[in-house]
């Protein structure tokens, strides 16, 4: 991984831990994906309440868009612990399936 993937997947590694041992969860190898899809479901309710298709619920349209920014930062956070914990090279991995598809310079 570049030297930002993994300096951030450190920092979010270190926060997960900090997690794990305050709540006294088990990161199992099922619990990375599950964490994720969990967060994939709150971003996608926060986008909706943006967009006009979901439950506001008091919330200004700065709180949801606030909440919605945090929202992505958890799922990217996730994806990271996720590729980290299963090994998977990302920057390889962009490399190959999409980088792949630039024009030569």
């Amino acid at each position: 991984m570049s030297q930002n993937l993994v300096t951030l997947s450190d920092l979010v590694a270190r926060v997960s831990d900090i997690y794990a041992a305050r709540n006294d969860i088990l990161r199992d190898d099922d619990w990375y994906l599950l964490k994720l899809q969990e967060e994939l479901g709150e971003l996608t309710a926060e986008y909706l309440k943006l967009s006009g298709r979901g439950r506001l619920k008091g919330a200004t349209p700065e709180d949801i868009r606030t909440t919605l920014e945090d929202e992505a930062a958890d799922v990217l956070a996730m994806l990271l612990l996720f590729a980290r914990h299963n090994q998977i090279d990302l920057d390889a991995a962009l490399a190959r399936k999409w980088f792949k598809h630039l024009p030569a310079q």
